[in-house]
């Protein structure tokens, strides 16, 4: 298939000849509404009605059992791994074929990330990827899952949904039983997504959303700790709320807390794009299903969702057969415009985690060098 092909459907099913953004934010809602409430009520920062209708409004939409806002996802990666008591020092096995924000979370932890393949099912972490790299690097002992070379506690495995394509989630539960792991999901790009009937972030211990202006919703900026236990949310709001006491007029705060807070005014634009999730939803799935007959009898591979799940298809990718073409086709498409993307560069490639431990990562290896997204705003659809 030529890039021209590409570049006249997209410009078809967007019917503009102006320049095609990978993923711009939609408004069609109470947006202005919402936005323009907050500013009359002076409430713009953190405290607000807003703050705690979104909250609301995601453990709903999610059934998570506490939902708490933060400043963006990469505050609420930061936050759930504290609050699953990752340590300095500690090692954490994650993806290399990942956005660098997961890393830089774990950096600012203290925590070293530990680096293995994912799927060609998911594009997410692979559950036999980490079951190998622990039966042949690991041990538990009293201490914990200790890696056996090192002595350091691996305490948790972080899974990043990939495009929204929900992870082998009960695959990865198993392993982290077996060997006293907390599962910490990343679901910055998959509000909406849905692993066997369950939205992606309920299922590990705690997890991570994003409300980036690129994400399938919006705040602006913003991200959302997802909670599967009351106690563990409301410890979470008070750590991320400065560790502040609630008293009529003193200032009293009894731990080191961040200041993680959502403003009002950003809360205000989430309640307005989590109303019509489903819209876009539709939308987003309408516009794969274009892709997928694209496609359809070429040597490109669109990446389709896992049988398993229900995904929000919250960036479009397809794989090519050859590295050549891949170039081609980045090059000919954003000549013309239309902006399309590799996918990360794997992590383990970043000088600051080069000297990262690693598992094998064919699979990592290829989609870095086959993969390229397309243009995936929701369209309205007739």
């Amino acid at each position: 298939m030529k890039a021209t092909s590409i570049v006249e459907f997209v410009r078809d099913t967007y019917k503009t000849d102006e320049f095609i953004p990978l993923h711009a934010p939609t408004f069609n809602g109470n947006e202005k509404a919402y936005v323009t409430e907050t500013i009359d009520s002076t409430f713009v920062s953190s405290v607000g009605k807003f703050v705690d209708d979104f909250e609301r409004k995601i453990e709903a939409y999610t059934g998570t059992a506490k939902a708490v806002a933060t400043v963006n996802g990469t505050a609420a990666l930061h936050a759930a791994l504290y609050m699953a008591d990752v340590q300095r020092g500690d090692l954490v096995i994650t993806q290399a074929l990942t956005f660098v924000a997961t890393c830089n979370a774990l950096y600012h932890m203290g925590a070293k990330p530990i680096f293995v393949d994912v799927s060609p099912v998911s594009l997410g972490l692979c559950p036999k990827a980490v079951e190998a790299f622990l039966s042949e690097h690991a041990e538990i002992t009293e201490a914990g899952c200790i890696h056996k070379h090192t002595g350091k506690r691996i305490k948790a495995v972080v899974p990043m949904h990939t495009f929204g394509h929900p992870v082998e989630l009960d695959e990865l539960v198993a392993v982290c039983l077996k060997w006293d792991l907390v599962l910490v999901e990343d679901a910055a790009e998959s509000l909406g997504s849905f692993y066997k009937g369950k939205h992606t972030g309920t299922i590990g211990d705690v997890s991570a959303v994003s409300f980036n202006g690129n994400k399938i919703i919006t705040t602006g900026g913003g991200g959302m700790v997802l909670c599967k236990t009351q106690e563990l949310g409301v410890r979470t709001k008070h750590v991320t709320t400065t560790a502040k006491v609630p008293h009529p007029y003193e200032f009293l705060h009894d731990e080191p807390g961040f200041n993680y807070r959502m403003p009002n005014l950003n809360a205000a634009l989430g309640c307005a794009q989590i109303e019509v999730i489903e819209q876009y939803l539709v939308q987003k799935r309408s516009l794969a299903h274009q892709y997928m007959s694209l496609f359809e009898g070429t040597d490109i591979k669109y990446v389709v969702e896992p049988k398993y799940a229900k995904s929000n298809y919250w960036l479009n990718a397809i794989i090519c057969p050859d590295v050549e073409l891949r170039e081609q086709l980045l090059q000919e498409t954003n000549a013309a415009g239309v902006m399309t993307r590799p996918i990360w560069k794997l992590m383990h490639r970043l000088p600051m985690f080069e000297n990262a431990m690693c598992g094998d990562l064919t699979q990592s290896e290829f989609l870095e060098a086959h993969l390229i997204n397309l243009p995936s705003t929701p369209i309205e659809t007739k």
